[in-house]
């Protein structure tokens, strides 16, 4: 049959991209559907991660009322080792987690966020949340940031938990600036080895580490 001008060419990877998104709203389970779907396809035609829950985080969205840090850990994985993450897209990884509204404009506000959010600031923020100490926000945030899937105990590079421990801690207010160095100081000489790494326990299990 000739081709008219009103026949349109399908293109080859259409339907995979149709089997996919219906796959990944089964998974998510969005509550407005319409929405969900203009964010997922706007982050596949940006070459970006879709707002896609995987099957083991399938739980009740009524049980998400309250923040987690098995909720930060997903949220974490959503943003894929990036250092910089565009506000709008966080606010939207946020609402699909069912995370409360007035909570990340809290952290955003302390933070003084704008356009573009430094991760790690922000989940320190969000860890210092559910913390009631810096050092439970930094054992909260090195639990989240761990890799390890050995059962031991969580651990960071020693540089990063440099960075979260001076920024916690200047965002608090309460703890000078010389004592932060201290304590960096004698963990570097004194607890880290030589695979540049801190657990959890270094900091929370010895008792010339005080981090408040």
């Amino acid at each position: 049959m000739p081709q008219t001008h009103n026949q349109r060419c399908m293109p080859p990877e259409l339907p995979e991209l149709l089997k996919q998104f219906t796959k990944a709203a089964i998974r998510t389970q969005p509550q407005d559907l319409i929405q969900w779907a203009a964010d997922y396809f706007e982050a596949v035609s940006r070459g970006e991660i879709p707002p896609v829950r995987e099957w083991s985080e399938r739980v009740t969205l009524s049980s998400w009322a309250e923040l987690t840090p098995d909720l930060l850990k997903i949220l974490h994985s959503q943003v894929a080792g990036r250092l910089i993450v565009h506000a709008d897209e966080l606010a939207q990884l946020w609402k699909v987690l069912n995370l409360p509204p007035n909570l990340f404009n809290s952290v955003m506000n302390v933070g003084c966020f704008t356009e573009e959010i430094e991760w790690l600031k922000f989940l320190a923020l969000s860890c210092s949340s559910l913390g009631v100490t810096i050092a439970k926000s930094l054992k909260i945030v090195c639990e989240v940031l761990s890799s390890d899937h050995d059962g031991g105990p969580p651990r960071i590079p020693f540089s990063t938990f440099q960075f979260l421990y001076t920024y916690i801690a200047e965002v608090d207010g309460e703890i000078s600036a010389s004592h932060v160095s201290r304590m960096l100081n004698y963990i570097e000489r004194e607890v880290i080895g030589p695979d540049g790494l801190i657990k959890v326990n270094d900091f929370t299990q010895n008792p010339r580490v005080r981090l408040e």
